[in-house]
Order: structure tokens, then sequence, then C-alpha cells
């Protein structure tokens, strides 16, 4: 009897989180798993730090795509994956989300004729300008198998005539969040006292989508109100995406300075968000 396998396709921050618990519970049933990670994100604090948290064990292929325009990107995700599958021959390809990784492992998987399954499908923002919304339409029109993780997600693809093998399945972040909750807790003081805040007495702040960082007037806009609400003795903490980074020097934004109560950090862990 032929061993049933599931190929997982991951390539960034958000990925990491939602398959490392869906992971627990393929390998749990005995099902195999071929994890592809495309690196997309791939500095430590954007991929290594996550496996190190939340996984017990390392991607089985790394494409190491790096940063690049969309099509490059893609491209090289869809020939890296393509081989992979031909060479690993599993059973179904499971992808997460909406990034470029989530559509070049659902192309690469349908051009194969293998099935694909979509985590979080059914999710829209409605505006074809962001590269996400395209992907995650995509993912979903050809996708065997499409878990949506709320009763509105269900409701969009009914919209678009996707009814068949359409499930609730809830938010496998919530999941996660549940399952790690304790030890959450137990860090809580750690992490508090690694940043320097208190409970409760700062805003988190995270900016990253391409429609903020690549728009000049749009993200110095933000960035001016995070400082006008230090200056009212208010505790900014930012970890800084590093997209966002890049697009704060080269605007000029934080060679200006800062309040002192205006905390910018490099990427934190997934448990240290969650504190």
């Amino acid at each position: 009897m032929r061993e049933i396998s599931v190929l997982s396709v991951i390539g960034a921050r958000p990925q990491f989180i939602k398959a490392s618990i869906v992971s627990r519970m393929l390998r749990k049933t005995g099902i195999k798993e071929i994890v592809v990670h495309t690196g997309q994100h791939y500095d430590y604090n954007m991929s290594d730090v996550f496996f190190k948290e939340l996984f017990d064990y390392k991607p089985d292929f790394n494409l190491d795509v790096k940063s690049a325009s969309h099509g490059i990107q893609t491209g090289r995700m869809l020939i890296g994956i393509e081989e992979i599958i031909k060479k690993e021959k599993p059973g179904m390809v499971l992808v997460y989300g909406d990034t470029n990784s989530t559509l070049a492992g659902a192309l690469a998987a349908s051009k194969l004729g293998i099935p694909v399954a979509h985590v979080e499908s059914g999710l829209r923002s409605y505006d074809k300008s962001m590269p996400e919304e395209v992907n995650r339409v995509l993912t979903d029109h050809i996708s065997r198998l499409l878990f949506a993780p709320t009763e509105t997600a269900v409701s969009n693809l009914k919209k678009e005539s996707i009814t068949e093998n359409v499930f609730n399945v809830g938010d496998v972040m919530y999941d996660l969040v549940v399952l790690l909750d304790n030890e959450i807790k137990r860090s809580k003081v750690e992490v508090l006292n690694k940043f320097g805040v208190k409970e409760d007495e700062f805003i988190l702040v995270t900016i990253h989508r391409a429609a903020n960082t690549d728009n000049r007037n749009r993200l110095e806009s933000i960035f001016s109100a995070l400082k006008e609400l230090a200056g009212k003795s208010l505790n900014i903490l930012f970890p800084v995406h590093p997209r966002t980074r890049k697009f704060l020097s080269q605007y000029g934004l934080l060679s200006k300075g800062v309040p002192e109560n205006f905390l910018i950090s490099d990427p934190v862990s997934y448990k240290e968000m969650l504190v």
C-alpha cells in the first residue's frame, strides 16, 4: 500500500505559524509530510526563530529564493517546487494564506495534476491592487480542498461559485494561541523586561504591507503619528519588518530621531509578539 504523503509549501512568517500546528496534527495521524521552505522570508528573525520555537524539525527542502520582484520570485519558486513534486510524488500539496509562496505552490501542483489544499481560503479584501488578494483568489480557484476560517470566508467563496469541498474549520492561528497559552503566560515577565515595558502600558506596532511601506507619503504619515503618540507619553514598541526598515531608511525617517519611549527593535519571535 502506497504511503500517504502531503507536501507543505511555506515561505513567510505567517505561514510558519499556521503550518506549525497543522503539521503536528498531520504527523500525529501518521501522514508523511514533506516541508518545502521557499525562502521568501529568510533571515533569522523572520524564519529560523520560528522553526526553533514552533517546530521540532527543519524543512526537508529550502529553495532560498530570497527577495526579488513578484514575477522573478514566483518564477523561481515554481521551478523549484515543480522539481520537488516530481521527485517526491506527493498525494496532495498544502498551501497557506496569500503570499507568492502560496500561489507558486498551488500553480506548480495544479500543472502537474496534484490536488491542492488551501488553508485560510475565502479571505477577501476586494482590492485587486494588493498582490495578496490576487494570490488568494487564484489559489482558491485551483484548489481541490478549501479550508476556510470563518462563515464569511465560506460566503465569499460561494459568491465566486466555489461551493464544493469547502470546509469551515476555524482559525488555526487561534488554535495555536490556545495550545501555547500557558507557555506564553510563563514567559510574560521575561519578555516585558527584555523590552523595558510594563503590561498594558505600551502600544505594539507592526507595519509591513506594501501599500503602506512603498508609499512614501503614507509611511511618513504613519510614522509621524506614532512619534506624536510617543510625544504624549505613550510607550510605543515597534518591531520593524526588514522591508519597512529599508523604506524608513530610504526616506530618511530614522535619521530624524524618535522620542525615548518610541522603542524600535528588530523583528520579534512569535511568542514574544503574543506577550
